[in-house]
């Protein structure tokens, strides 16, 4: 029976030490703060449908974030990708070249693999530092976008009805583009966890040197990760402007913050070969847990972004310590 009772304890402590565990625990305790400080208006089918439908397209992003940061990487042009992919889709339907959705959504997911694809080259054949790679493509992938468009935007009235509806639709009781999420979710985690480039991929994040001996052709691995993404962003693309009805120049400017801070909140570390696509999707949910809270609560417009910057700032303070006392821990092993 003393046993027993010890063990306890241990599978608590096991528990909290674990990130997806802890940064679910605090999800838990944010949402009964924020449903307490809304008077009981945020946990109401309308809220959680909004919540789930509008930031599909960010959760979608961050599981395409977490693969580039995993070989040590980052994307910059994520947000560009997926306006010039949205917008180069949006305008084909405007013309009556594309007539059905199906094909809306296969288009802007190629428009954005062919983003990334010139994202991964850059990077592995130009021996160009990424997060300058990324800087310099996302201003001519935006550039482009408003060149395509002539600067104007598409309105619904040009979009396909099948399209638009896509987002506004259910399955199950479940938003459409949520489903997406869910099916990339489960997509990631069998990727990642069952398969030998997956796991090639943390390898070439931890130790490229390491895996250059094993035999991994780094550069192939840097060049199909950028491609996945952009397809990913792509993807997430045709989900905004399905979304919102409308294509413009300067959509999902600034997105890409949001997407990284969802990852270095869900414990992907900035230095690559540590990350999780579970806790990713958690860090995502708790970005959009908060922004869509901040005007429930009461926050004034002004302060809502600096809001938002401090809790990410402090949530990736947490990141930042936890990792270094994982980090601890495992070299205090290795001395025993």
């Amino acid at each position: 029976m003393k046993n027993t009772k010890n063990k306890i304890p241990g599978k608590i402590s096991g528990l909290l030490r674990s990130r997806e565990s802890s940064l679910l625990l605090v999800m838990i305790l944010l949402v009964a703060v924020i449903q307490w400080r809304s008077g009981g208006m945020f946990l109401t089918g309308t809220v959680i449908t909004q919540l789930t439908q509008n930031y599909a397209y960010t959760i979608v992003l961050s599981f395409g974030m977490l693969l580039v940061l995993l070989i040590g990487g980052i994307d910059i042009a994520i947000g560009a990708t997926l306006a010039l992919s949205g917008m180069s889709t949006s305008l084909l339907m405007a013309s009556g070249v594309i007539t059905n959705p199906f094909l809306a959504f296969l288009f802007s997911i190629l428009v954005g693999m062919a983003c990334g694809w010139i994202i991964g080259v850059t990077i592995s054949k130009g021996k160009v530092i990424p997060i300058i790679a990324t800087l310099g493509l996302q201003y001519i992938f935006r550039g482009l976008t408003y060149m395509v468009s002539g600067s104007n935007w598409v309105s619904s009235d040009k979009m396909l009805a099948g399209y638009k509806s896509f987002a506004q639709g259910s399955f199950l009781g479940i938003n459409n583009l949520f489903w997406i999420v869910i099916i990339m979710f489960v997509a990631m985690l069998v990727f990642l966890k069952w398969t030998s480039f997956g796991r090639q991929i943390y390898e070439v994040g931890s130790n490229p040197e390491a895996a250059k001996i094993s035999g991994i052709h780094i550069d192939r691995v840097k060049i199909a990760v950028y491609t996945i993404n952009g397809a990913i962003a792509g993807l997430a693309g045709a989900m905004y402007t399905s979304m919102y009805a409308t294509a413009q120049g300067n959509m999902a400017n600034g997105a890409e913050m949001d997407v990284i801070a969802a990852c270095v909140i869900g414990g992907v570390s900035l230095n690559g070969g540590q990350g999780s696509a579970t806790g990713v999707f958690l860090g995502a949910a708790t970005i959009a847990i908060i922004s869509k809270s901040l005007s429930l609560v009461g926050i004034d417009a002004f302060w809502q972004q600096a809001l938002k910057g401090g809790i990410i700032a402090v949530a990736v303070l947490i990141n930042v310590i936890v990792q270094r006392n994982a980090a601890r821990r495992a070299l205090e092993r290795r001395e025993i």
